[in-house]
Order: C-alpha cells, then sequence, then structure tokens
C-alpha cells in the first residue's frame, strides 16, 4: 500500500494520526522513566540515580520540546471531528465521559502511591519531595495535578473552543470571516516559514519570562488550578492549529512531503538548544559559555521556540509517510496509550527508587523499568480495561473478542 498521502484516502491518513496521538503518550512513559537518569543540579526529580546518563539527559530534553505539543494539535484535530459527529451535546457529553471522569476519579488512585514512593524516596540522599512537592497540603489555587494535568487543560481548551466557536458562528452567519480565517491558515502552512510563524507567540512569552530556561520548555501547570500563559499559549495555539488543520485535511499532505527537511532541521535545533541548556552546562567539566544568563535566556528562546514546531510537523510528517494504513499493532498500541498513560507513573516511580542505589550503568537501569513497567502495564489493559466498561470509558467504545474458526480468539 502506498505511504503517499496524496492518493491516499483520509481514513488512512487518520490512522497515521491516530497512531502519532497514542505515540505522544507513549513517549510520555519513556520521559518519565528516564527522568531520574537526567545529570542535572540542583536536583528537579523526586529522586536522582546514582548512575547519571548524559545521553538520556538529551533524550528527555528531545522528547520535550515536542511531544505535548503534538498530541494537543492531535486532540484539536480530533476534537473538531468528533464536534461534527456528534454535535454539540453528544461531544459535550462524550468529552466529560473520556476525560472528566478519569481525571477525577483517576487522580486520587493514582496520586496516593505516588506520595508514597515520594516518601519512601526521601530515605535517600539523592532522594525526596522537590520544592515544587513540599506545600501539602496544598492551598487552592495551587494543587498537584502531576502528570494528569494534561486533562485538566484539554477541558478548558474544550470549553474555550466552544464559546469561541458559538461566538463566531453566531457573528459570522455567512461564513465570509471564516472562509477568511482558512485562507490565511492555508497561506500560512504552505509556507516553508510556517514553524517561524507559528512559533511566534510562544517564543514571546519565553522571552517576556525571566525565570525561563529551555530546559523546562512550556511551562505545564501541574502545580495549579490556574493554567499559566505559557500553556494556554503554546497548548492553546497547537490545539487552535489541529481544529484548523481538520477544516482543510488536504493541507497535511505538504507536510508530509517536507517530513525530512523539518526533520533535518529539528534535530539540528535540538543539539544546539541542549548544549545550551542547564543540563549540559551542569556537567562537571563541561566549558562555559561567554554570555551573560540574559543573551543565553534570549538566544535560547530564539533557537527553541521553532524547535517546537518544526519538531511537531516532523513528527506529522513522519507519521504521514511511514504509518498511513491500518495496523493492528498501531491500532492496539493507540487504544492502550490513554489507560497506559494514566497508571504509569507510581510504576515508573517505585522502579526507579527501587534501581536508583544500584551500581549499573545509567542506561542499564532505564532499559530495565521499560521492559518491566511497559509489559505489565499492557497486560493490565488487556485483561483489565480492553473488553470491560473501562475501556468503553476511555476509548468511547468496547473492543469485543470474536473467536475464529480455528478457535483463536481475535479482537476488534
Amino acid at each position: 500500500m502506498s505511504h503517499s498521502t496524496a492518493a491516499a484516502p483520509a481514513s488512512e491518513r487518520l490512522h497515521a494520526l491516530d497512531a502519532l496521538r497514542g505515540g505522544a503518550l507513549l513517549l510520555g512513559i519513556v520521559l518519565h522513566a528516564a527522568m531520574s537518569f537526567v545529570p542535572a543540579t540542583p536536583r528537579f526529580w523526586f529522586i536522582q540515580d546514582t548512575h547519571p546518563s548524559l545521553l538520556l539527559g538529551l533524550l528527555t530534553f528531545t522528547i520535550h520540546v515536542f511531544r505535548m505539543t503534538t498530541f494537543f494539535l492531535m486532540a484539536g484535530f480530533f476534537a473538531r471531528m468528533s464536534f461534527h459527529r456528534r454535535g454539540s451535546w453528544g461531544f459535550v457529553r462524550d468529552r466529560l465521559q473520556r476525560i472528566g471522569l478519569p481525571f477525577v476519579i483517576g487522580w486520587p488512585i493514582v496520586f496516593t502511591p505516588m506520595a508514597l514512593v515520594v516518601i519512601w524516596a526521601s530515605g535517600f540522599p539523592n532522594g525526596g519531595p522537590t520544592p515544587g512537592m513540599r506545600n501539602w497540603p496544598p492551598v487552592l489555587p495551587n494543587f498537584p495535578l502531576t502528570h494528569l494535568w494534561f486533562l485538566y487543560v484539554l477541558l478548558e481548551l474544550y470549553v474555550a473552543t466552544l464559546l469561541l466557536r458559538g461566538a463566531v458562528v453566531w457573528l459570522d452567519a455567512t461564513g465570509t470571516w471564516r472562509a477568511v480565517v482558512d485562507r490565511v491558515f492555508a497561506g500560512i502552512v504552505r509556507s516553508p516559514l510556517a514553524p517561524l510563524l507559528l512559533a511566534l507567540p510562544i517564543g514571546i512569552a519565553f522571552c517576556l519570562d525571566q525565570r525561563w530556561i529551555n530546559v523546562m520548555g512550556v511551562r505545564t501547570p501541574d502545580q495549579s488550578l490556574i493554567t499559566n500563559a505559557q500553556a494556554w499559549i503554546g497548548f492553546g495555539t497547537a490545539f487552535g492549529v489541529g481544529w484548523l488543520l481538520h477544516r482543510q485535511v488536504d493541507l497535511l499532505r505538504l507536510l508530509e512531503r517536507r517530513w525530512l527537511p523539518h526533520l533535518l532541521l529539528a534535530v539540528v535545533l535540538i543539539l544546539v538548544s541542549f548544549v545550551l541548556s542547564g543540563v549540559i552546562l551542569s556537567v562537571p567539566g563541561a566549558p562555559k559559555l561567554p554570555f551573560s544568563a540574559a543573551t543565553l535566556r534570549l538566544v535560547s528562546a530564539i533557537l527553541y521556540a521553532p524547535a517546537i514546531w518544526i519538531s511537531t510537523f516532523a513528527a506529522i510528517g513522519l507519521a504521514l509517510r511511514f504509518m498511513s494504513g491500518f495496523s493492528p499493532i498501531w491500532r492496539y498500541l493507540a487504544d492502550a496509550s490513554y489507560w497506559l498513560y494514566l497508571i504509569h507513573m507510581p510504576i515508573v516511580m517505585a522502579l526507579q527508587v527501587v534501581l536508583s542505589q544500584l551500581d549499573w550503568p545509567g542506561l542499564i537501569k532505564f532499559a530495565v523499568i521499560v521492559v518491566v513497567a511497559i509489559p505489565a502495564m499492557l497486560a493490565s489493559y488487556h485483561w483489565l480495561v480492553r473488553f470491560t466498561f473501562i475501556g468503553a470509558i476511555l476509548n468511547g467504545r468496547r473492543a469485543v473478542r470474536r473467536v475464529l474458526p480455528q478457535g483463536g480468539i481475535a479482537t476488534a
């Protein structure tokens, strides 16, 4: 089957994008599994392994650049699709079931063991709460949303989008202004400078934040019920781009055709940004750059903001080029990714504590965490979620077991 979206039906492009959305969640598990090995001073994770790895520092930096922007762009794309399939109230009910309910029910279930692991880690000289974890019980609006913050922000973006769309439909009854927006948006995407133009809002936000360094990327609102400006700008822009892309799906062909130049440029920008980051500067013996802190921050922002969008476009282009068409493996992993991401934190954290003091190379310990955690979580998905009401809540449908003529079992 041809990989080209120019000849492929829209459904094949959707297979690629659905796999990319699931891949962004699975990369989050890899990211968090590597966090304890990042050679950073001062410590920013609840425990720092005795064998840090510069390579794993680069891995976390790279994933962090594009993962959530890619996820929110996909979320906006599929949100508009769902809205037009289900209608306004059907969309609201579906989002409350698949996003709101897992957030409300899932938070106490995963936060409790996470807190216990942090307490356990505090018994080690290189572990314990970081400054952002010490305020307990929280005083509102401070609240430890942890890795589930993305569900909270998604709910906010759904509300904002529905209100904005309602206002636009009311004020633009003839559709004239929407047609103008579509033409302008198509012009931006067709331009080779599209990543630079889309990077302007978040780049300005980085420059205006005196505390920003590129290691943190877009500030995530994981410790507050008030979403910060950077998250609104960075992830809100991505969500809006996804929504507008769904209005003109053929624009995806451009992103697919440009996957290679986007990928090469993303690699260069990420590597240069990494060299400028505090991660590499904190390594003993690393050369000090002849820049003031303010100059370094400005240069970092100028490089990092475009890196976000170029790498996001590269990820989309790669998925369209190589993952179009139905794959039962990717379909399964895409279905499983939501559950895996919801439950992974306490499991990964516990493994990090168990391995943190062992005299093994950091890469070996990281591999053990991934190889132990992911198969165990996939087994929990298959036996406890996929064919149950939990799977229906998370994925909008319950997978069905089908008995094959040979006596085997297939899933749908």
